[in-house]
């Protein structure tokens, strides 16, 4: 999954790969190694490299607040390219969108057949108690909804075909 992040004014482009609580972090092209387990509603046991964190994520209007050794920082996600697979910039074919963390599925908003807009929301997965809704990449038909509601997914497991 890639996605750009709004840090402090910055914004740094993200990319996760990984499952079941290892993944790969790469940030601005600097990969890290996390290992994420969640330890109770919107809190998580963050290990980056050989230092171990406790992390709070509170869902905000403009993105998350990560509470981190006593400091809140503002997070915002780019909502357009968070859930997109890289096929999904292509301007022609398919648009495959996965889930971008493992959790479960809460609604399935649009069904096969619907037009969508950019941006619109098509399936919303809880995970570590927080709910992410995951847009349209771009305009088009629901060819495929490939999840259904109180389903659990991994990381990578597609979720819907907009093309």
């Amino acid at each position: 999954m890639i996605f750009d992040a709004t840090v402090d004014g910055r914004t740094l482009r993200v990319e996760v790969q990984g499952r079941e609580g290892r993944y790969t972090v790469t940030l601005d092209g600097s990969p890290l190694e996390v290992e994420l387990a969640a330890t109770g509603p919107g809190c998580a046991s963050l290990l980056l490299g050989a230092e171990s964190h406790e992390v709070g994520l509170e869902k905000r209007k403009e993105g998350y607040a990560v509470h981190l050794r006593g400091m809140a920082v503002t997070v915002g996600l780019a909502e357009a390219a968070r859930s997109a697979s890289p096929s999904a910039g292509r301007a022609h074919g398919p648009a495959r969108l996965t889930a971008p963390m493992p959790g479960r599925v809460v609604r399935v908003l649009e069904a096969p057949g619907a037009e969508v807009a950019a941006g619109q929301g098509l399936v919303v997965i809880e995970a570590m108690k927080m709910e992410n809704e995951i847009r349209a990449p771009r305009p088009g038909r629901v060819h495929e909804v490939a999840v259904r509601e109180g389903q659990a997914v991994e990381a990578g497991t597609l979720l819907a075909v907009v093309g």
